[in-house]
């Protein structure tokens, strides 16, 4: 072994805050549909496009990823920040110029989608970043620590949606990008600290560490493509998405759907977030006791008990039991990488990105899921039903499908 440890604190912090701008700027976009939809006059379908347009950017996650093979994490780090500062100033810039066209919508849904590219970027960074950044049996902890962050953000972000952008504004386009230009200035700066602070390569270190030890004796496949639980571990991250964002993104809908509720939905997400960033903060600290199997398959299980729950409890009531499901989504997204990305060696970098590419769920199943809700003959309990599906295949995967095509101890 190297005698000289790498001293991986400051960038760890780094990737933290950077998981930070991720969760608050996914929120933030995903707390905007029930705004838009009165805003530019939209329907459920239509609003979900919000959704559609961001996580759809997530296709682009195999050719991130084999960029950054290439420019190295620092350097990707770097350009997913001036993406994201430049798709926020053009939102403002774009938006307020088109007010008054047919076109305002569509011009804000192609901003944020710039700002979704930038967003991929980080988080192709920061998944792997954080677990090469330390030992890896502790792995799983600290990828769940920087989601605690992460929820952080996504607390924060309702908030600041309803009292920043929102308050007491009337709901009308030109009120939709204000403060977009902060916080694309914001970004930039970041951005530009960052290009000057020296940043480690954890596969310069590695390596520099493998020249100095025994041998590897691991044999690894020839390419990521011949691991299966890497293409299982997308499809369960997709599912996933479709948990985190169908209960934010179907309680406008669920709202409408029942009158006598008071205030607005926008109102109680931050009762969600809040619980998934309560769950993230416990969860890292379970981690230390529990196999990451056990934990999740426990949250998956007690969050589809929730959802089940509300089916048979009145107004508040059932609406609380749907919010108390985001404590146990909390700790999902971790441990599904987590084992989408175990025993990969020099394929890490790949695999992430292909699993990244399992966010598209959120481009795709909260689209369909309001196609239900404007349907007369479904509606909205139907599209909340569908997530028993997203439930059990995650629950597969948890217990079966992250074990197929490795030697699981």
């Amino acid at each position: 072994m190297s005698q000289n440890k790498p001293n991986y604190l400051f960038p760890l912090i780094i990737v933290f805050i950077v998981c930070f701008l991720i969760g608050f700027v996914t929120t933030m976009n995903n707390s905007m549909i029930e705004f838009c939809k009165e805003a530019f006059k939209l329907t459920d379908t239509q609003g979900q496009l919000v959704n559609t347009f961001f996580y759809g950017a997530y296709f682009f996650s195999i050719p991130f990823a084999m960029m950054m093979s290439k420019i190295g994490y620092k350097a990707t780090l770097v350009l997913g920040l001036i993406v994201v500062g430049l798709g926020f100033i053009a939102n403002n810039l774009g938006v307020t110029a088109s007010i008054g066209s047919a076109n305002v919508y569509t011009v804000f849904l192609c901003c944020m989608s710039i700002v979704a590219l930038g967003v991929v970027m980080l988080q192709l960074v920061a998944n792997p970043y954080v677990m090469v950044l330390g030992a890896p049996e502790s792995g799983a902890f600290r990828m769940t620590l920087s989601q605690a962050l992460n929820s952080v953000a996504t607390t924060v972000a309702p908030i600041f949606i309803t009292y920043v952008i929102i308050a007491d504004k009337p709901k009308l386009p030109e009120n939709v990008p204000g403060p977009f230009l902060g916080l694309g200035i914001f970004t930039l700066v970041i951005a530009a600290i960052l290009a000057f602070i020296k940043l480690p390569d954890p596969d310069k270190d590695k390596q520099d560490d493998e020249k100095n030890s025994v041998a590897d004796t691991k044999q690894y496949k020839s390419s990521v493509f011949k691991y299966p639980h890497v293409w299982l571990g997308a499809l369960a991250i997709a599912m996933y998405m479709g948990l985190e964002i169908g209960i934010p993104s179907m309680l406008p809908a669920y709202w409408k759907a029942d009158p006598t509720l008071p205030k607005s939905a926008t109102d109680f997400l931050p009762f969600y977030w809040g619980g998934m960033m309560v769950g993230r903060f416990v969860g890292s600290a379970i981690l230390a006791k529990f196999k990451a199997r056990t934990l999740l398959s426990c949250c998956l299980v007690l969050g589809a008990a929730c959802v089940g729950i509300s089916f048979v409890l009145p107004g508040m009531y059932a609406v609380y039991a749907m919010l108390a499901a985001g404590l146990f989504h909390s700790v999902m997204w971790p441990l599904i990488f987590n084992l989408g990305l175990q025993e990969l060696g020099p394929h890490t970098k790949s695999a992430s990105g292909i699993i990244n590419m399992g966010v598209l769920g959120g481009a795709t199943l909260p689209l369909l899921m309001g196609t239900v809700v404007d349907n007369p003959s479904l509606g909205v309990g139907v599209a909340i039903m569908m997530m028993f599906v997203y439930y059990a295949y995650v629950f597969w995967f948890c217990n079966f499908g992250s074990k197929i095509g490795i030697d699981v101890k």
